[in-house]
């Protein structure tokens, strides 16, 4: 299972107070290898990325490669979702974005 906090820094206010710093998700690049699927009543994006990666923590590439800005994992039905295919270049470009920081 990825842990997408692994590697975002903590930082500390000047009242002691650690917090974990806001995330930064890439933008997803398109590939010819991309999987397309029409949602269905019931769809998540969590149930999704089980589906299609084996780990539903990584449900935030399948929102974020739909441009999703919901505050929810439900999907909404007969919409057209693009599941990226290469999960692993995602989370690379995910960790290169967020170390920088």
């Amino acid at each position: 299972m990825a842990n997408r906090y692994r590697d975002i820094k903590q930082s500390t206010t000047s009242d002691g107070v650690t917090y974990i710093v806001n995330a930064i998700y890439p933008q997803v690049p398109l590939s010819e290898e991309d999987f397309y699927v029409i949602s269905t009543g019931g769809d998540r994006y969590d149930i999704l990325a089980q589906q299609f990666y084996g780990d539903h923590t990584l449900w935030w590439i399948i929102a974020a490669a739909n441009n999703s800005e919901r505050a929810s994992l439900v999907v909404e039905p007969g919409i057209q979702l693009r599941i990226p295919a290469n999960k692993d270049s995602i989370l690379e470009l995910y960790r290169q974005v967020n170390k920088t920081r």
